[in-house]
């Protein structure tokens, strides 16, 4: 039987405005004196931003104290997988010529370290970070487990490889007396670091969500801390002299990696980097340069195009 046109279905869409394509449409078109405004007003605001920035990062005080060479002789010592097990501290003294007013902060800095090895980004356990099993060890290699099998918690390279140089700060108060520098542990990390990526178990009882594991190796005191600001340090820390007193434990001189001891004071943008101000500056920057090179281009056609010299040709 043959089939005539009739008795085929139609493929035409239907007679709607969403399938016809007679919505209401707006297209934007911008002319060159607004997307020169435009441009123009992004390099204030990012220039503007990059200065009160930098002038905010200037406003803050830091103090850097590289100790590598000075406890070279405890490196020797510590780094000797002989000597592994032996103490040693080194002191080092140095001089505030002004006070840190206001929250002062101590923290490490390395230098030569990189933690991008991939075996070490995949030695941990997001269940464990996330306090949800404690014993979840399996994907921590080669720190699951201890010598005796004993879970690791928090397991993993990662973990492990906490810095683990502990350093105390003391302030000469006269010539004769030494008193060690009140310092927080508390106040130090991102709300989403301690409630959101890294929680303790759900349990009232820490002590007891913890038992059965074991810490990892290289773990003893931490060093992150703030200043207490009580006694003779409630304005900050005064201009003096001090000393750090640093028990040896984190190498890095079979890395030749660097580390130093920072003390340094917050504003409301952050501490005493540049980067972000220069960020902006440079963004700032460069729109302007293309705004100016774009303004160029243009006013060079628009004197072209609207030339009495130019003909119309038939």
């Amino acid at each position: 039987m043959k089939r005539t046109p009739q008795d085929c279905p139609s493929r035409l869409p239907e007679n709607t405005a969403v399938k016809q394509q007679q919505l209401p449409a707006c297209r934007l078109q911008l002319s060159a004196t607004g997307i020169l405004s435009g441009f123009f007003a992004t390099g204030v605001f990012c220039l503007g931003m990059g200065v009160i920035l930098i002038l905010s990062a200037k406003s803050s005080t830091e103090i850097e104290i590289n100790y590598t060479k000075i406890c070279a002789s405890c490196a020797k010592l510590r780094e000797n997988a002989r000597n592994f097990d032996k103490e040693c501290t080194c002191s080092i003294p140095f001089h505030l010529t002004q006070t840190m007013r206001g929250n002062v902060y101590m923290y490490y800095k390395l230098y030569g370290f990189y933690q991008n090895l991939h075996g070490y980004l995949l030695s941990r356990s997001n269940s464990q970070l996330l306090g949800t099993d404690v014993k979840d060890v399996e994907t921590c290699a080669p720190f699951s487990k201890s010598h005796d099998g004993t879970p690791i918690a928090p397991c993993g390279a990662i973990a492990n490889s906490l810095f683990n140089d502990t350093i105390i700060l003391s302030y000469k108060l006269n010539s004769s007396v030494h008193i060690q520098v009140p310092m927080l542990r508390s106040g130090i990390t991102w709300w989403t670091d301690k409630y959101v990526k890294f929680r303790n178990p759900s349990s009232s009882n820490l002590s007891s969500a913890f038992a059965g594991t074991t810490k990892p190796p290289s773990w003893p005191k931490p060093l992150y801390r703030r200043l207490s600001r009580t006694q003779h340090f409630i304005e900050g820390l005064p201009a003096g002299n001090y000393s750090f007193n640093v028990s040896y434990n984190f190498p890095v001189t079979r890395f030749q990696g660097e580390k130093s001891v920072v003390l340094s004071t917050l504003t409301w943008s952050g501490g005493h980097s540049l980067f972000l101000g220069l960020a902006y500056t440079v963004t700032g920057a460069m729109t302007w340069l293309a705004a100016f090179s774009m303004m160029a281009v243009h006013l060079k056609l628009k004197g072209k195009r609207f030339s009495p010299d130019d003909k119309v040709k038939l």
